[in-house]
């Protein structure tokens, strides 16, 4: 797995950036991917697969490409960084019927990843407890590696811990103009991955669901067309009415 990337204080022009964590040495990139280099590990949460067609059921209409679209960015990513195992933070689909729902062409592509995967591990979140079968990887509760373990919802005071669930976005004037999207978030104790599924949303950083798990001071880096912009608290804005 080869990375680059130069951590720089305020904008980091590139599309990764260097983030310590409890010892380890992992990348952000701005896919929403986490990689840990010398473990050979892609990490990513939230893909909430279906959820466009669990929408559709209870008649709100999206367009039902979300499970495609999101496959072919993990696709890619996979293809991209050769991984040696693939960590899949939880709520990877949206509900315990998503299995059934996917197209025969998705199901197939999402086989495929798995198989070619030496380790890709499921683990459980809030919407999939248990993962859909036959579709390959391994389904576990958190996944400890080194310093580091990764789990679906973060837990108070932990400490080298890797999570999804709260789906972080931040948001600041950058360039003379108001940005908010999604980002990962860390206080260098912890680190929230954002939600990679392309029908997922974001929860402000500076709710206090988020920043109540994190220390005072913490850091968000904001993926924003392509590249990573790494900003500290104090430089944050709550969302407008919040």
């Amino acid at each position: 797995m080869t990375v680059q990337g130069t951590e720089a204080p305020g904008r980091i022009d590139d599309s990764r950036a260097p983030v310590a964590l409890h010892g380890a040495a992992l990348v952000a990139d701005a896919s929403g991917a986490l990689l840990w280099p010398a473990e050979g590990v892609l990490a990513v949460a939230d893909l909430h697969l279906e959820k466009g067609s669990a929408f559709a059921a209870r008649g709100r209409m999206l367009p039902p490409y979300d499970t495609r679209a999101t496959l072919e960015r993990l696709a890619a990513l996979v293809d991209r960084e050769k991984p040696a195992r693939v960590l899949c933070l939880g709520d990877s689909f949206h509900d315990r019927r998503a299995g059934a729902r996917m197209e025969s062409a998705d199901a197939e592509r999402l086989r495929a990843l798995t198989a070619d995967a030496a380790d890709w591990v499921w683990i459980t979140g809030n919407h999939d407890p248990d993962p859909p079968e036959g579709l390959g990887g391994r389904s576990v509760a958190e996944f400890r590696l080194g310093p580091l373990v990764f789990r679906h919802e973060a837990q108070p005071g932990a400490v080298g811990e890797l999570s999804g669930h709260l789906h972080p976005a931040a948001a600041l004037a950058l360039g003379g103009r108001r940005v908010r999207d999604r980002c990962f978030v860390t206080d260098g104790a912890k680190l929230v991955l954002p939600a990679f599924g392309s029908f997922a949303g974001g929860l402000n950083v500076l709710n206090p669901a988020i920043a109540g798990l994190l220390a005072p001071r913490f850091d968000a880096l904001l993926t924003v067309r392509g590249r990573i912009h790494r900003f500290p608290r104090d430089r944050l804005s709550p969302d407008r009415g919040g």
